[in-house]
């Protein structure tokens, strides 16, 4: 296949352009920069784009048989300001809105067969106990209200008879960046524990994984609408803190208490101690085998090779 991945210099990006390539599949790489998009693809065409500038250049992907769009600002790397707020919605909202309108540019035997949009599980919300599918209405807090939005700018693509995908990613487990680094290092430190009172759910992804996933929403036309890229079991946090624990042979005994992680972190801490348990009954409905479905598993195998 010929494929446009959009947000290709990212953590997820980096690893699905070489997957995508492994496989045999020639790869469009889209970013802001075009000097780390040389450094990185040097194989790939390549095309910088700033999404705040105005649409997608057609030629981007015309002829294309799909789009992956994975373009957004990181959501825990800095305070949630005003300004970071506009700019963590702007960045997903102006990315998929070019994106869709270059394609709705192209005549029809130029357009891509199928869209995929990342989103997140920060769609549902704040939902404690309570277990989530695709078919949950959303959240009502910041991070649902963005992945609404987002999500409805890229359904748009279908009106030209695009296949959509919109991919609610879970926190991704990879060593090479996400949120595994940041949950490990005070464990390395011999200060790890739960977060909270750690009985929140977290769901949680290996990055082999979501790009696995990636990968068979791409081959099976079938799929979609919104697809979760959450492992099939998700943990409490107290679990997920005594599996880093158990991989790395340290304590997991020192919780961080709520207070001082929102005296750190912000209204980010809702993005920490928020609780959503969510499964991934799309992807096991059309078929897909997880690699890891079990916490403990997948932090040995990241955490011995990483």
């Amino acid at each position: 296949m010929d494929l446009v991945v959009v947000g290709a210099s990212g953590f997820i990006g980096r690893h699905l352009v070489a997957a995508l390539s492994a496989r045999g599949d020639s790869v469009r790489v889209v970013g802001r920069d075009p000097r780390r998009l040389d450094r990185l693809f040097p194989r790939a065409r390549r095309f910088a784009w700033d999404p705040a500038a105005g649409p997608l250049p057609a030629d981007a992907v015309a002829g294309c048989d799909a789009v992956v769009n994975l373009a957004g600002e990181g959501v825990a790397d800095r305070a949630w300001t005003p300004a970071r707020k506009t700019l963590l919605r702007a960045s997903r909202l102006d990315a998929a809105r070019g994106i869709v309108r270059a394609i709705e540019a192209l005549g029809a035997g130029e357009r891509p067969a199928a869209f995929l949009q990342g989103s997140a599980i920060g769609y549902y919300g704040e939902r404690g106990e309570a277990e989530l599918d695709e078919s949950s209405t959303p959240g009502d807090n910041f991070l649902a209200w963005i992945c609404r939005d987002l999500e409805a700018e890229a359904r748009r693509a279908a009106d030209v008879g695009t296949r959509v995908v919109v991919l609610r990613t879970g926190i991704v487990l990879g060593v090479e960046g996400g949120a595994l680094p940041r949950l490990v290092l005070p464990f390395r430190l011999f200060v790890g524990g739960p977060l909270g009172n750690g009985r929140q759910w977290m769901s949680w992804i290996h990055r082999r994984d979501q790009i696995g996933l990636i990968l068979h929403a791409l081959d099976r036309r079938e799929i979609a609408g919104a697809l979760n890229l959450t492992a099939p079991r998700p943990a409490r946090n107290v679990e997920v803190a005594r599996a880093i624990g158990v991989a790395l042979g340290r304590p997991a005994i020192m919780p961080t208490p709520r207070f001082a992680l929102r005296l750190a972190l912000g209204e980010r801490v809702d993005f920490l101690l928020g609780s959503e348990r969510v499964l991934p009954r799309a992807a096991l409905a059309s078929g897909y085998a997880f690699a890891f479905p079990e916490i403990g598993p997948a932090l040995r195998d990241l955490l011995a090779t990483g």
